[in-house]
């Protein structure tokens, strides 16, 4: 069932994307050359901890770390690490932040120094995707017309959608329905309406779409080992129209 939220739910949501937002933009800041990214998790915790909030997903189903750290061909969920960043790797630093019993939920790919031409164009085309699905999640539409949108600016530009890991609602728990993949028909799926609160979050792959699970349980790559990036924003639709809550 999807839960609407009032204006009221929704701007508690949106005081929680505001820290996370900021504490994106403070991460951006420290990432260079050799700093690791259990660094940076250590950083994030205690940002968002001296918000207020607290990092959600620490402890969600026994996930070990407040941030998901995800370099080069890890697509998601990969584990802060001691090892430090390379000249030209990428990195996708997905959070959770949890204010007063109500999250926001947002991932940001970066390059490390000079990054090559082929990262450049992949985080170039997957944050573009993930504005192409935002200027489709108006009230009145389908979850599939964002999918759809997604999908055909992705592969239009060379590059593959993950399949199996998708956008979600989100209010009071972290997932809820409905849920949103990145790939699809238009026209399909649940009608947006006034209320509804989601991520879109595309995963865009150089190569192959299909992944493969590390022996932690956890750390999704690419079976091929094609690099891969990831942007994300929760959205509300609103009376005054379509929300971002996850930017400043």
């Amino acid at each position: 069932m999807i839960i609407i939220k009032t204006m009221e739910e929704i701007e508690k949501m949106r005081a929680a994307g505001k820290i996370l937002a900021e504490c994106h933009q403070q991460i951006e800041k420290m990432l260079r050359p050799g700093i690791s990214t259990w660094e940076i998790d250590q950083f994030a915790e205690n940002f968002i901890r001296s918000k207020g909030a607290t990092p959600e997903q620490k402890g969600y189903h026994g996930y070990p770390y407040a941030t998901c750290a995800s370099v080069n061909d890890v697509i998601c969920h990969g584990f802060p690490k001691h090892e430090p960043l390379q000249e030209g790797d990428i990195v996708t630093i997905d959070m959770v932040v949890n204010l007063n019993g109500w999250l926001a939920d947002s991932a940001w790919s970066y390059g490390i120094g000079t990054i090559s031409d082929t990262a450049a164009k992949l985080l170039q085309t997957t944050k573009e995707s993930l504005f192409k699905g935002i200027e489709q999640a108006v009230a009145g539409n389908r979850i599939g017309d964002v999918a759809h949108a997604i999908q055909v600016y992705a592969e239009s530009n060379g590059y593959s959608v993950v399949r199996d890991f998708i956008g979600h609602g989100i209010g009071s728990e972290m997932h809820e329905a409905p849920q949103v993949p990145h790939y699809g028909p238009a026209g399909k799926g649940p009608r947006l309406k006034e209320g509804m609160v989601f991520t879109i979050e595309p995963m865009l792959n150089t190569g192959s779409f299909r992944t493969r699970i590390d022996a932690d349980g956890w750390t999704a790559r690419t079976i091929d080992g094609s690099l891969s990036a990831q942007y994300e924003h929760t959205l509300a639709i609103t009376p005054q129209g379509t929300v971002i809550l996850t930017e400043l």
